[in-house]
């Protein structure tokens, strides 16, 4: 008798259509609300996506799950309020909640400590407090959408289960040691990241858009020409970016796609008519990780009047020295297309920010001009070593698409894509802080818009004291902002066309934010989880801002 291994995730949802994403044991059916689907086997695991049509707008729909008619989901005596699907509305409120990095640990001590007490300290799991909220919670106010900005697993850093799973089956003194090296790792390392009660609970009943980031692969996965040179060495690497994409592709992207897309997707079929798709998957894989295939990845969704617009700035990037860009050239013309229209709101999602501190932004600029000679070839050796050893790899260490996204958000917000949207918010992770940033275009570009950089990282993997005060030091310095302007300058860097300017104090704890839009109006709450409120659910708000 069939299982549930994963799941039930609630994942695409619309006014009217839904997707539900499961693990399971063993082949069989999966049925959801009188829809049926058959799952599809991947190297020995079982997987289906269950789309349910010819719901209506703003309506509320308690669901189980059965394995070929038998209830799985929920178990007896599962103490959460009834998974439920719940469809937009056409006009109102709606709220995405967004965040990004969770490392998975136990939700106990010392993993639950502050990395200040403990050096395996990882803080309250922001994600968890959220859940345990929302159980207490009327429905009404559960969100309409969890956007997950990326490393929603860590393959370089894995929990204790997993490394004790990962020693189980090979030589740990072998590269890549107790990190994750195959498919079946990976899959270890999703099943844990998700199966946690309160968490399997939340997923199972919200929906969520997910796109991945760095250590979803490796530390610094894509940051330059050199970087990838020095892991395709590596012996373990192929068949770690192989399996990271394939597993990707199961437990990820799937659930961003509608059910007309999964339809439509000529690898959704070829993987559903397979007897093991292992071998197709791989397939792809290969070619996504050889080619670049940020159009693969990036994906858009209407919350009501709002669109949402998810770019894949890791996989899909361009990276030959002297021509760098965030996205290529195929993603570019699609982000242009979703770009354009009507909307009360426009919202574009990238795990990694556009606008950083003023310091960060020119040492990172000064960087990709220094690796692409602009002192020379020993000044360029020496940038790629620091570059590396600084994570300077986000939207400023490639100018050209900076300058590019800042020019494209200038025609949306004056109105020549279509009716300038009340406002547009960039949303990003991946640095460990979260923070908000107010953005001036000249006078001359006439934009109606109000834009925003809405930043909220991590749910959990906090920074130390140490960590934190380099940051806060290197945002404050007027002295070290000025030294890297004037290095940035001095390597031939163009200078932005718009100011931004933060919007009260950077936080570092575990944090999540929300974003409700409404109409014409649009705010925005930052909330953070502390060790020993877990227990109710408690969050603290941080910053709480109207944006529009």
């Amino acid at each position: 008798m069939a299982e549930l291994v994963l799941g039930p995730m609630l994942r695409y949802v619309s006014d009217t259509e839904a997707t539900v994403w499961v693990e399971v044991d063993r082949p069989c059916s999966v049925e959801i609300l009188h829809h049926r689907a058959s799952t599809f086997e991947v190297e020995g695991h079982h997987y289906a996506i269950v789309a349910i049509t010819g719901l209506a707008p703003a309506s509320n729909h308690e669901y189980d799950v059965r394995l070929d008619g038998e209830r799985r989901w929920p178990a007896a005596g599962y103490g959460y309020p009834p998974s439920r699907i719940r469809t937009l509305p056409t006009s109102g409120a709606i709220r995405l909640v967004f965040g990004s990095c969770r490392v998975t640990a136990p939700d106990e001590a010392p993993y639950t400590l502050s990395p200040d007490e403990d050096a395996r300290g990882l803080g309250a799991d922001a994600l968890i407090a959220y859940a345990l909220r929302m159980s207490l919670e009327n429905p009404e106010r559960w969100p309409h959408t969890l956007l997950m900005l990326g490393d929603q697993v860590y393959a370089d850093e894995v929990s204790p289960e997993t490394a004790a799973f990962i020693r189980s089956r090979r030589d740990v003194r072998e590269p890549p040691g107790e990190e994750v090296a195959d498919f079946e790792e990976y899959a270890r390392a999703y099943q844990e990241a998700w199966e946690h009660p309160p968490v399997r609970w939340l997923l199972s009943t919200i929906p969520t858009a997910m796109i991945f980031d760095d250590h979803d692969v490796h530390d610094d996965w894509n940051t330059s020409e050199a970087w990838i040179e020095q892991m395709r060495r590596q012996p373990w690497w192929q068949e770690r970016i192989t399996s990271a994409l394939m597993t990707y592709w199961i437990y990820q992207h799937l659930g961003n796609l509608s059910p007309a897309e999964l339809e439509g997707d000529p690898l959704v079929q070829d993987v559903s008519a397979a007897q093991d798709a292992g071998p197709r998957l791989r397939e792809f894989a290969t070619a996504a990780e050889c080619e670049g295939g940020g159009s693969l990845w990036s994906f858009s969704r209407d919350l009501g009047t709002t669109r949402l617009v998810v770019l894949d700035g890791r996989e899909g990037r361009v990276l030959g020295e002297g021509h760098r860009e965030m996205l290529d050239e195929n993603e570019w013309r699609w982000v242009e297309q979703q770009v354009s229209g009507d909307f009360d709101h426009l919202l574009i999602a990238n795990t990694l920010p556009v606008l950083l501190p003023g310091t960060t932004h020119h040492l990172e600029a000064w960087s990709e001009a220094v690796c692409a000679g602009a002192w020379g070839s020993w000044g360029a050796r020496l940038a790629e070593r620091l570059r590396q050893a600084l994570d300077l790899e986000h939207w400023a260490a490639f100018q050209g698409s900076f300058h590019r996204l800042v020019a494209l958000i200038g025609e949306v917000g004056a109105g020549r894509r279509g009716r300038a949207p009340a406002s547009i918010v960039l949303l990003g992770g991946d640095i460990h802080q979260a923070y908000l940033a107010r953005v001036a275009f000249p006078s001359d570009a006439v934009v109606e818009s109000a834009v925003y950089q809405a930043v909220c990282s991590p749910f959990r993997n906090q920074l130390d004291r140490r960590e934190r005060a380099l940051l806060s030091f290197g945002r404050r310095s007027r002295a070290l902002a000025g030294l890297t302007r004037r290095f940035a300058r001095a390597a031939g860097v163009q200078a932005p066309e718009i100011r931004w300017q933060l919007v009260g104090e950077p936080t570092f704890d575990n944090q999540l934010a929300t974003l409700e839009l409404d109409g014409p109006r649009a705010s925005l709450r930052i909330e953070c989880a502390h060790p020993g409120q877990l227990s109710d659910g408690a969050l603290t708000t941080t910053l709480q801002q109207r944006l529009a």
